[in-house]
């Protein structure tokens, strides 16, 4: 039998390592199975999926030019159905996304804008003026050290 690359075999697993699996194939040869070949879902551990001696169905996916021979178990199975989405299931029509209100400029990526929360009584309300307070007087303080209102910072040329 012509071993090659689209080839699916039987084979038995015949070792397990942390990378993967060795599966003996028919005419004496033998293929690695790695890690990320055995399952759709992630596998942690090979030996929570795969045990020694365990006849699996393997595709060959790759001869190198040493004649390594690389495994997959998972392209032999169907690909795994999605689970059907909460609340729904159904994307708006028009492309996704809403459009965005109040216009301006697109905030930075991955900046999570956040509301600000309401102060619930007075204490809250004047702890939370207390410190928009001291930030804005240590920026201030902080400006007048390095020269005022000077552009550019530098000084006489």
């Amino acid at each position: 039998m012509e071993l090659g690359v689209g080839t699916i075999v039987d084979g038995k697993v015949t070792g397990i390592t942390k990378f993967g699996a060795f599966v003996a194939l028919p005419d004496g040869k033998s293929g690695l199975v790695h890690i990320s070949e055995i399952a759709y879902s992630y596998v942690n551990e090979v030996s929570d999926h795969l045990h020694e001696g365990q006849e699996v169905k393997v595709k060959i996916i790759g001869i190198d030019q040493a004649k390594r021979i690389n495994l997959s178990i998972k392209q032999v199975e169907p690909l795994p159905q999605r689970p059907p989405r909460q609340g729904g299931g159904q994307r708006p029509s028009g492309g996704g996304r809403p459009p965005r209100q109040g216009g301006g400029s697109p905030r930075p990526m991955g900046f999570v804008h956040q509301a600000p929360k309401e102060p619930s009584d007075f204490e809250d309300k004047l702890k939370q003026f207390m410190q928009s307070s001291d930030s804005k007087l240590s920026e201030l303080r902080y400006i007048e050290k390095k020269g005022g209102n000077r552009r550019g910072g530098g000084g006489r040329r």
